[in-house]
Parts: structure tokens; sequence; C-alpha cells
């Protein structure tokens, strides 16, 4: 496949893959979530600022988005604000897990920390949080929206197999590791939300999957600082690329079409994505806005309630 249109192999990516979007994503959307968290320049109480508690926990979760994950912070502003906690709690546990894989030296110590929050589900759901910010906001969540634990388990058991740091096979491995993860968040978002119904955890799964390919690209000039490659296996094979070609950041015409070909697949998915606008609930839109990131053209532009 040509990849002429996505330019340079590696600027786009910052972009976010420029490729997937049909259009600009809303203005009105990013300025009413940057107006919302203004209190966080002006030095005033994030927490505050939000329409949440005054609890030390609260503003833990919060500022670990903030600083850990942006784009994640910015829509969950943008939930309804009796959400609003619960949906940072939920952001702030991934954020937890996530960050493992970068923080440790060996993979026994992973194994641990991911042992640990293993345990810590089992006991929210016990009524026996630990004394840790993450863990009683996500107790709290569980309690008021009678979170499944079998999504939260999978993100768990998903991260932790993805310590052996091996490229992806091919590209259903990397739609398998992102339907465990990302598709399951955003299931756990619409718990949230109160949603319950089989077109919306449809569009979820496909939602999931397109945001963890394109997760995985974008990371892919900072996994190649750290000598590393995750972008399937068959694909590279296929348009005769090699790892030293990302390591060494080439820009060649193969290489273009590796990524061309990746960012295809998440398109793919955001397209069947779309099939169900009409089916999904109106109510359930909100636990998509992080979409909005990877492609624009996933919300009309004068709405923040259709996709």
């Amino acid at each position: 496949m040509a990849a002429s249109t996505l330019g340079s192999a590696w600027g786009p990516l910052r972009l976010g893959v420029p490729g997937l979007c049909r259009r600009r994503p809303p203005r009105g959307l990013w300025a009413r979530a940057r107006r919302l968290s203004e209190p966080v320049a002006s030095g005033r109480s994030v927490a505050a600022g939000s329409g949440l508690g005054a609890s030390g926990t609260d503003r833990y979760c919060l500022e670990l988005l903030r600083k850990r994950d942006y784009e994640g912070y910015l829509c969950s502003l943008l939930l309804p604000a009796e959400s609003r906690s619960s949906a940072f709690a939920l952001r702030a546990f991934n954020v937890e897990l996530a960050q493992i894989k970068d923080s440790v030296s060996e993979k026994t110590i992973g194994l641990m920390r991911m042992q640990f929050w293993k345990k810590t589900v089992d006991d929210i759901y016990s009524d026996n949080p630990p004394h840790q910010p993450v863990a009683i906001e996500l107790w709290k969540a569980v309690r008021r929206h009678n979170l499944t634990k079998r999504w939260l388990m999978k993100i768990i058991d998903e991260r932790e197999k993805n310590l052996d740091d091996k490229a992806y096979r091919n590209i259903q491995e990397l739609e398998n590791y992102a339907e465990n993860t990302q598709s399951s968040l955003l299931y756990l978002t619409l718990e949230i939300l109160g949603i319950k119904d089989l077109h919306a955890d449809h569009a979820a799964s496909h939602i999931g999957k397109a945001q963890g390919i394109v997760t995985c690209l974008r990371a892919t000039p900072y996994h190649g600082s750290r000598r590393r490659v995750f972008l399937p296996m068959d694909i590279c094979m296929l348009h005769g690329v090699s790892q030293e070609d990302f390591l060494r950041k080439s820009q060649d015409r193969n290489v273009r079409d590796v990524v061309y070909d990746v960012a295809s697949q998440a398109h793919l998915h955001l397209k069947h994505a779309r099939s169900f606008h009409r089916s999904v609930p109106v109510k359930a839109f909100p636990a998509f806005l992080q979409t909005v990131s990877c492609s624009g053209g996933l919300f009309k532009e004068n709405s923040t309630s259709g996709f």
C-alpha cells in the first residue's frame, strides 16, 4: 500500500496519525475541556474546579491523570458531574498499571506489582481496600456503580503478559491486547454512565481496538529511543522492514507502508464503530470522547453527543 499521504514516518505519529481523521476535532469540545481544567493553571484546587470532593485521594487521581494521561483527563472532565470521580479513579488505575512496565528494571518486580493490584481488586470487592489513593477511589467507584470485576482483572492480566517486551507477531495479537485493555476500560466507563446496551458494547470493542493500535503507533518513536519495536512483525515482514529500520528512524517508502497498513487497521475499526451510531444510546457517547484524540471523524463537529 502507498503511504505517501502520511508524509514523514515520524512526524504524523506525534500528531496522532492524521490519516485516521476525516475532519478536525470539534473546537467547542476541547475548548470546554480546557475551560474546566483552567483551575490547575490558576493554582486553585483541581478537585474543586472539576466539581469533585476535596479529599486527598480525589486530588491524587486527578493529578496522576493530568500528568500521565492528559487526553483521558480532559475527556473525563467532560463526563456528567456524577460520573467524573469514578472515571478519574478508573483511568488512574489504568495509568498505575501502564507505567509498571517502564518503571521496573526486572520482570520479576513488575510481576510483584501486578500481583499487588490483583490482590487489591480482590480486596476491593471484599470491601477491604488497601490504604492507597487509587485503590480507595476505585473502591468507591465499584460500590457506587457495581462495576464488573472481570473487566478490571482483564486489564491487569493483559498488562502482566505484556511485561515480556516482545513485538506482536501479528495485527491480531495487537488487537487482542487493545481489546483486553482499552476496550475493557470503555466497558467499565459505560457501566459508570449506567449504560447496559449490546450496541454500545460492540462500538466500545472496536473503538478500544482502534485506540490501542493508534497508541502503539504513536509510541513507536519513544520505544525506538529505548531500542524496542512493538509493531506487528507480520506487517513488517510483508514490506521487508526490520526492527533496525525503525531504530534508526528510517523514512523509506517501505517503512511508511508499514505505518500506513497498521493505521488503516485502526481506521477500519473506527469505521465499524461509526456504523452503530444510530443504535447506540445517546447517553453512551461521552464514554467514547477520547476517540477524538485519534480521529476527529468519529464525532460530528457541531455536537459532543454524536459519533
